[in-house]
């Protein structure tokens, strides 16, 4: 069984935290004195660096606790969903920082490179209500929402739902179903509800659809529109392995001597909506803020661009450099954070103009541009 932290740093501990150490309080008596005027000049020289160095924020010592358990279980549900997909340990935190963000995933690859694999593994080590739906094109809105049916007993419609009622969706090959059917899911993604006639039914917490689609058939498939492009907090790849990395894969397939791979369980759904929740408590420094503002409005600039990112682009910034700051036991953003999600959080929400299609430029590329250009605050 994996070890993980115990729960008091999530949610919030019961126990009093214990207190803060009094800073330290300038001399404030030597001031006054009038006899000895250098003093206070001498005095004021190692006090003044001392000042500068107290950090811009301060956080409780219960929210530093919180957020190192979400750290610490981050990494064992990193390490238990490595035991399946080998060498994607860079995807894999990505795919963590999307679950923290609360965010809906968007997996663009070839087949048999583990997107559906992935997506099940986390379900298995999560602990969360799983459901999966293959979109083929005869696929009906009503099959993944539910739909009211008639029962003759009571004399009344009664709601059937759909399998969208779960904590993670896997919505696998989303663009083999057509538009009305891919728009079912719209309504769920954003407000985490579904609209039935006149009644919305609200969707279980934490509530994430992993889609996966394959870039390379596209006979019988329909492009998602943009609109739905961009309720995807990321759109990323897992790639393919090294050759190390793939005689592990048969080594470990000979060692188990079966298929399936026993996962165990890290959490449950109550403790995945706390480490959500703690993610709120990451400091963003000012400067960051608009550094993040910066490089989204530079994609509604840019002469290659046709349509820039929207707002919603800047809060999936906003929320998975948090993530990645609370995965890794931090209670503050740092630049690198907001690089390290930029191209995963930005690229699918611009699009090119029509002459750089052609030539075969690629949206991630303009945002590696911008990343370049626009200079990084020092905080």
């Amino acid at each position: 069984m994996q070890q993980t932290p115990p729960v008091p740093g999530i949610p919030a501990p019961g126990m009093p935290a214990p207190p803060m150490p009094a800073p330290p309080m300038p001399a404030a008596p030597a001031a006054p004195v009038a006899a000895a005027p250098p003093m206070p000049a001498v005095q004021a020289a190692p006090v003044a660096p001392v000042a500068a160095a107290q950090p811009k924020h301060q956080s409780t010592p219960e929210v530093r606790e919180r957020l190192k358990a979400v750290g610490a279980i981050s990494q064992a549900l990193s390490a238990e969903v490595q035991k399946v997909i080998i060498g994607k340990a860079h995807v894999i935190d990505n795919v963590m920082i999307n679950i923290l963000s609360n965010g809906n995933l968007l997996f663009e690859d070839y087949p048999g490179l583990a997107k559906t694999l992935m997506t099940n593994t986390f379900a298995d080590a999560l602990g969360c209500d799983f459901k999966r739906v293959q979109f083929t094109p005869d696929l009906l809105p009503a099959d993944i929402t539910g739909t009211n049916i008639y029962d003759a007993k009571k004399g009344e419609f009664t709601f059937k739902p759909g399998p969208i009622f779960c904590n993670l969706l896997l919505a696998d090959e989303i663009n083999r179903a057509p538009p009305k059917t891919q728009a079912a899911l719209l309504e769920a993604m954003q407000e985490k509800q579904v609209t039935i006639g006149t009644v919305t039914h609200k969707l279980p917490a934490p509530f994430i659809v992993m889609a996966t689609q394959n870039p390379v058939e596209q006979e019988g498939t329909y492009p998602l529109p943009e609109a739905q492009l961009d309720r995807f907090m990321f759109k990323m790849s897992v790639g393919y392995p090294d050759r190390a990395d793939e005689d592990e894969i048969l080594s470990r397939r000979i060692t188990r001597k079966k298929d399936a791979v026993d996962v165990e369980t890290i959490t449950d759904p109550q403790r995945v909506i706390a480490m959500q929740q703690a993610c709120e408590d990451v400091y963003l420094d000012p400067a960051l803020r608009m550094y993040m503002v910066e490089l989204v409005s530079r994609t509604r600039e840019d002469p290659r661009v046709l349509v820039g990112s929207s707002p919603r682009g800047s809060q999936a910034l906003l929320k998975t450099a948090r993530a990645a700051a609370a995965m890794r036991g931090r209670d503050f953003v740092t630049p690198d954070d907001i690089k390290a999600v930029a191209t995963l959080a930005i690229s699918h929400r611009i699009i090119l103009k029509p002459e750089h299609q052609i030539k075969g430029l690629e949206p991630s590329e303009v945002v590696q541009t911008i990343l370049r250009e626009v200079p990084v605050p020092t905080v």
